[in-house]
């Protein structure tokens, strides 16, 4: 019996739900953060720092979710974490649209509002946080190895296609309605509607099955063998869960550091690298950008909608060639693409040039971003941590992931105002750096099975 592709395709879009909430529950900051600002900022006289927070703020709950995820996955199970997560959002998107909700008069801007909207964005980001760590290794658990690192490629497409979904779904609210009723109920029904995809993948993975090397963890080789027989037919099934075994019965214990500390701190750089070249900028702050150089508020929106069409065709490009070309060229030419769209735009900030130039390299930064460091990152962090301390290992990147995307958001707003062209030419600077790293640190991956990958960090 060949690979059950069929199973295997119909679990991984499931899973997959889970990180288009995170791409919709990130973006859709995008087009409410001006009627947030004008709202729960301008209006109470608070500076442009406590904006950057604010807008940021579901990235502290990122940072949570990250860092309890490997205790909750290892504990609950990658599915169950899932279904959390799934909560999470439902009750972040309800509670952002409406924070009056039980102490606050309806419309009437306070501090006390301000943290209550901050506090239900706190809990959607940990739901993200969730996602992101828990999706990717979902997949790169169930996934077979000479189609693993496409399935997980098909997340971060989740991701894109989410926020361009959210794109599409603020541009509609916003379409036709005066600034005054975007600021006062616009913003609202953006949070409020993801609500609906939310409340669809909670569901979905409660009929989905725990993953075949979790189950050898918890020493359910019966379930495992079931499992693995569903996606690859019952020989292939028992050689894997033998390997699976091996792996788990292995003299190495669990400990973060059993297998040395380079695959933690490559796991750590990894994620790092991925939000300090400035990616989220451009996503939290498209619109705002696009205004920056000239348009109107609703070109701005079309615009950004532009930009996520070309995030979701250079997804697809990573995904038909992740598994062929190799993690390392994939990386490393997207690392010099960002680098020359970035340098390019810094250039054009310090002329005090704004035009048509500005959107083309602002979309062959995003394109070059979203055919490497976007899927490529997930796919390495999913795969390269032998399986007895996966779920610590990638808690801890995720984690420094997250970290590293709220210091780079919330940074953003003071950081234009000090210099747009340096603000620009740092996350240059950081692209090179990436490639170098890449480079130097990062082992090739392509076709190995998960339990290779242990052996690998084994010799090392």
């Amino acid at each position: 019996m060949k690979q059950n592709k069929l199973f295997i395709y119909v679990v991984t879009l499931v899973a997959t739900l889970g990180g288009l909430l995170f791409g919709y529950d990130t973006a859709v900051i995008s087009g409410a953060e001006k009627s947030i600002q004008e709202f729960l900022i301008t209006s109470q006289g608070l500076s442009s720092f406590i904006h950057g927070v604010t807008v940021s703020s579901a990235l502290i709950g990122c940072i949570i979710g990250g860092a309890i995820s490997g205790l909750v996955s290892s504990s609950y199970g990658r599915k169950n974490a899932l279904i959390i997560a799934g909560i999470l959002f439902f009750l972040s998107a309800l509670g952002s649209g409406n924070p009056e909700f039980l102490f606050f008069q309806r419309g009437v801007p306070s501090m006390g509002l301000l943290w209550m909207f901050n506090f239900y964005r706190i809990i959607g980001g940990i739901g993200v946080g969730l996602a992101s760590a828990v999706c990717p290794m979902y997949i790169g658990e169930i996934a077979p190895a000479n189609i693993r690192g496409k399935l997980v490629s098909l997340n971060q497409f989740a991701i894109i296609f989410g926020m361009l979904v959210v794109y599409f779904v603020n541009w509609g609210i916003a379409e036709g309605q005066t600034v005054e009723w975007i600021n006062e109920i616009g913003w609202r029904r953006m949070f409020v509607s993801e609500a609906i995809p939310a409340s669809v993948f909670a569901i979905l993975m409660f009929f989905m099955p725990e993953t075949p090397r979790y189950l050898a963890l918890q020493h359910k080789d019966d379930k495992a063998l079931s499992i693995l027989t569903r996606f690859n037919g019952i020989e292939k099934a028992k050689e894997v869960l033998i390997e699976i075994k091996k792996s788990v019965e292995s003299s190495t214990k669990g400990k973060l550091f059993a297998y040395g500390k380079v695959v933690i701190i490559i796991g750590i750089l990894l994620s790092v690298f991925q939000q300090f070249v400035g990616i989220n900028v451009a996503l939290y702050y498209a619109p705002r950008i696009f205004e920056s150089m000239g348009a109107a508020k609703d070109a701005s929106m079309l615009q950004t909608i532009i930009m996520g069409l070309v995030n979701v065709i250079f997804t697809v490009v990573a995904i038909l060639t992740v598994d062929k070309w190799g993690r390392k060229p994939l990386l490393i030419t997207g690392s010099i693409g960002m680098a020359i769209g970035m340098i390019a735009i810094s250039t054009l900030a310090f002329q005090n040039i704004i035009g048509i130039w500005t959107l083309v390299f602002i979309i062959i930064y995003t394109a070059s971003f979203m055919m490497s460091w976007g899927p490529i990152c997930w796919v390495l962090i999913s795969e390269i941590f032998p399986n007895k301390i996966r779920s610590k290992a990638v808690a801890l990147a995720v984690a420094a992931q997250w970290a590293a995307n709220f210091f780079i958001s919330s940074t953003y707003p003071p950081m234009m105002e000090f210099s747009n062209g340096a603000t620009y030419l740092f996350y240059g600077i950081m692209s090179i750096l990436s490639a170098i790293f890449v480079w130097k640190m990062i082992p090739e991956t392509k076709g190995k099975t998960l339990e290779e990958m242990e052996e690998l960090w084994e010799k090392s």
